[in-house]
């Protein structure tokens, strides 16, 4: 009797002693910063769905930022096992823009519905169709995707990445190991840059790196897009991590 109430209690702390293996449900908090200063913040959340999985993104300015251009930004996504995306959803607040964005994925005709409206007038601002490679991802699909990779410095792969508007086979590279330290503690990772931008998928001339756990979670905690002047660097770090949640 005593060794069973002995194992009753060492339950909780063998939990907590593993780690959880990615993909799992998972609620994760983000700091933006731009030009060293708060920008906003970011949520991040993805649970297991109808043959799939869920995600959700919030996307909020703050401190002096969100005084010079308020944003606010829902975005769902709809993704299948392998975390090739079914559809997504996106309502906006910027500045003073009120806009909705639907795609929707259809992997049997191999192409993206789009379809952008102003909630303000009513109107459609774009609709069009485009051509996606098989298993195409949106961008939070693909940094999904990313995480199943098993890529070591040095190497690369392909991923097949749509927004709707342009579709496109996209370069990711696994660069160096680095330590990041953010909110939520200390980490050993690998840099990564996904090479999404220079009119690739997105006509901006930037970069895009991001920095995930080097272990089973492969957890991004520092994501950094880097421009040219005058806009500069944006970077999100990680402050809260709520696996299971």
């Amino acid at each position: 009797m005593l060794f069973r109430f002995l194992a009753l209690l060492a339950i909780p702390a063998l939990c907590a002693q593993q780690k959880p293996v990615f993909p799992s449900s998972e609620a994760l908090t983000y700091s933006i910063e731009w030009r060293l200063i708060y920008a906003g913040s970011a949520h991040l959340i993805l649970r297991p769905a109808a043959n799939g999985w869920s995600s959700q993104i919030h996307v909020e300015s703050g401190g002096l930022v969100s005084k010079l251009y308020k944003l606010e930004d829902n975005y769902s996504a709809r993704l299948q096992g392998a975390f090739c995306t079914s559809d997504t959803d996106l309502e906006g607040y910027e500045g003073k823009k009120h806009f909705s964005t639907k795609v929707n994925y259809d992997h049997a005709s191999n192409k993206a519905i789009y379809l952008e409206r102003d909630l303000i007038k009513n109107a459609v601002i774009r609709s069009s169709e485009v051509e996606i490679p098989a298993c195409a991802a949106d961008i939070s699909g693909s940094l999904y995707k990313l995480r199943t990779l098993k890529l070591e410095p040095g190497q690369s792969a392909q991923l097949p990445m749509s927004d709707g508007k342009k579709s496109a086979m996209v370069r990711v590279e696994a660069q160096d190991r680095e330590e990041i330290t953010t909110k939520a503690g200390t980490f050993k990772t690998i840099r990564y840059e996904s090479f999404v931008f220079n009119n690739v998928l997105y006509k901006r001339n930037a970069r895009l790196f991001v920095w995930l756990t080097d272990d089973a979670r492969h957890l991004p905690v520092q994501i950094r897009v880097r421009m040219s002047f005058p806009i500069g660097s944006i970077t999100l770090q990680l402050d809260k991590d709520e696996p299971g949640a």
